[in-house]
């Protein structure tokens, strides 16, 4: 059951690796290079968002049917087990939501530096005409 977040635990990770090193100031032709890199790497990274999204629906239905342990009956160790299995969810909710937003984030500052590099080029047409 932990080779899913372990996948997921990695795959985040790399993610903060390349949004360091798209927001690092480099020379604009290695800029472009990492970038254009980076773009053909994130339309199959996609399936990291139906992943991460998949593995937030299974968080919510074992949370939904959850066996609560409130009575007085329960022991310290069962007690234990289910503190542990809330902050174990927990942060599992908060890997999910890291690996989705940072895809986003690195979507979007490829697609910000491919729009600057076409302004650019638009800005070098009108100023050649």
């Amino acid at each position: 059951m932990a080779l899913q977040w372990l996948i997921l635990s990695y795959v985040v990770a790399a993610e903060v690796a390349i949004a360091v090193i798209l927001t690092l100031p480099y020379p604009m032709l290695l800029k472009k290079r990492i970038v254009s890199l980076v773009s053909l790497v994130l339309q199959p990274a996609a399936s990291i968002v139906a992943f991460a999204g998949f593995q937030l629906l299974d968080i919510y239905w074992k949370n939904e049917h959850r066996l609560e342990c409130s009575s007085e009956v329960c022991t310290a160790t069962e007690r234990d087990r289910y503190e542990k299995s809330i902050y174990k969810a927990q942060r599992n909710v908060v890997l999910c939501a890291a690996g989705i937003l940072l895809y986003w984030c690195i979507y979007r500052i490829c697609k910000y530096n491919k729009d600057l590099d076409h302004l650019e080029e638009l800005e070098k047409r009108y100023k050649a005409e």
